[in-house]
Formats: structure tokens, sequence, C-alpha cells
């Protein structure tokens, strides 16, 4: 017996593989979320200085840290994280939330992560079993939770995510994993369509940009998994979430009015729900209103 097929026969085993490797992979995400947008704002200047013909300043000399090497330093101290201080969570506990080396507080966002990269893997594991469809909505999942940490930090949402994620949703959508590959096509250009008309009456009415382009191309990547037919939830959905968010949010006084708020990690919740249980939400929905 191949050791997938014994995982196929053995559930429990198989869910723990899932959540032990969403430990690991949310370790890289915290990676992704912390270097990439760094890369790319050292690129845009670069860009710029070629562009004006300006000299570069000294730190744009340097190549910014790639998404694997080099190995991750404490930014307090400089400290090379040892593999044994690089055990998601775990590490973590062993160090009581502080540098081995100067004993500054490592942020609690590290773990927190890798725990919820861990849960949703698991939630899509026990959803979808042992299948292709694990397989590819785990690979959805990590790139909205990604997605999501740069959106939060930077109000950005890189296309190095965005564009292959559209893509390979209709990639799994060929063989319809989630969705008929017409749907997912429709989904894809109805989901840049809906926001880019929101974004353009916006600006009509007020002068201002309510979203960015980001937003989207990732409702196109969302429309993409799901399928054309999922669009009204998932915008539904998020709009709500982000209403609720960001309301409670001024009404504390954690954030001002004028302050741009993420909208992308609200889609990715919602593009994540609507593609485990979419259609059991739409099918209770139906079956409650037709009462």
């Amino acid at each position: 017996m191949s050791l997938l097929e014994y995982l196929a026969s053995h559930p429990p085993l198989f869910h723990a593989g899932v959540f032990l490797a969403g430990l690991a992979v949310g370790s890289f995400l915290n990676v992704v979320i912390f270097r990439l947008p760094r890369r790319m704002h050292q690129e845009w200047r670069r860009d710029c200085c070629a562009l004006l013909n300006v000299t570069p300043s000294a730190d744009l000399a340097e190549e910014a840290p790639g998404l694997v090497f080099p190995a991750s330093r404490c930014p307090h101290c400089g400290h090379a994280i040892a593999p044994w201080e690089n055990i998601p969570v775990m590490s973590y506990l062993l160090l009581r939330g502080k540098c081995s080396s100067c004993r500054q507080p490592i942020s609690m966002r590290y773990p927190l992560v890798e725990l919820l990269t861990a849960s949703l893997s698991l939630l899509v594991s026990l959803r979808f079993g042992f299948s292709a469809q694990t397989i590819a909505a785990l690979l959805f999942t990590w790139c909205l939770i990604a997605l999501s940490g740069i959106d939060l930090d930077h109000k950005l949402l890189p296309d190095d995510i965005t564009l292959p994620l559209l893509w390979l949703g209709l990639l799994v959508n060929i063989f319809m994993l989630f969705a008929g590959l017409i749907p997912a096509l429709l989904g894809a250009m109805a989901g840049y369509l809906v926001l880019w008309i929101v974004y353009q009456v916006f600006r009509l009415l007020t002068g201002k940009e309510g979203m960015g382009y980001g937003d989207f191309k990732l409702l196109a990547a969302l429309g993409a998994w799901n399928g054309i037919q999922m669009l009204p939830l998932m915008l539904v959905m998020a709009s709500l979430i982000g209403a609720l968010v960001g309301g409670s949010r001024i009404l504390s006084g954690r954030q001002q009015r004028s302050q741009p708020i993420p909208f992308g990690p609200y889609l990715a919740l919602a593009g994540w729900v609507a593609l485990l249980w979419g259609p059991r939400i739409t099918a209770t929905y139906v079956t409650w209103a037709g009462r």
C-alpha cells in the first residue's frame, strides 16, 4: 500500500498531516507578507530612478531579501534565526515570545498566522476530504491569507499573487473542480467589471478613488474559482463584513473616517466561504426566502 493510499484510508492521519503542513506553510506566509511588499517597493523606486535618470540611493544598491533566501533575522538585532527557533508556534512558546539574542518581543502575529493557516487548511481537508479539490482549495486558501496580510499592512494586493490565482482558478475549473469553465470565465470577467464600474461611479460622484485596482483583480480571481453564480453572495458577504468591521473601528476611535479601509481581506473571506459552503448557503437562503 502506497503512502497516498494509506492516507486516503486513514482520514484522521490525513487531516493531521494537513494541519501540520498548514503550520509550516503559515511560517512561510509570514515571510511572504513581510518581504514581498518591500521587494516591490524597492523595484518601484529603482524604476522611478531609471525613468528620471537619477542615481539610486545607497539602500537601493543592495538586493532586497528573497522569499526563500537569505534566512530570517531578528529585525531588532540582526540575529540569524536558528532552525530550532523557527518551528511554527512551538518556537514562539519556547522563546516566550522574545528574541533569544536581544530579548526584544516577537510579534504575536507570527504564531497567529501559522495557527490561522493550519486551522483553515484543516477545515478545507474536512470539507473536501482526500481529493484533488483539497489540493486546489489549499493553494487558494494560502494565497488568500498572504493577500489579506499584505493588504492589511500596505493597502496593496500584489499582481504577483492575484494574477496567478486568477489563472489557476480557470485552470482547475477546466476539470470542473468547483464550477464549470464557462461560469468560471464569466465569473472572472464579471468580478472585475462589477468593482470597476463601482469605482468609476464613485469617482464621478465624489472625485475620489473608493478602492484600488487590486480589488478588481482579486474579485476576478474569486469569480474564476467560484463561478459567476457565487458573485452576488461574495459581494454581499464582503460588503456586510467590511461595513461591520469598519464601522466598529470608526465608532471605537481606532480608525478615522478619512482613513482608507482595505477591502481585500473581506473579499478574501467571502470568496473562501463561498468556495467551501457557497452552494449550501445559497440553497438555504432560497429555501428560507421561498417560505
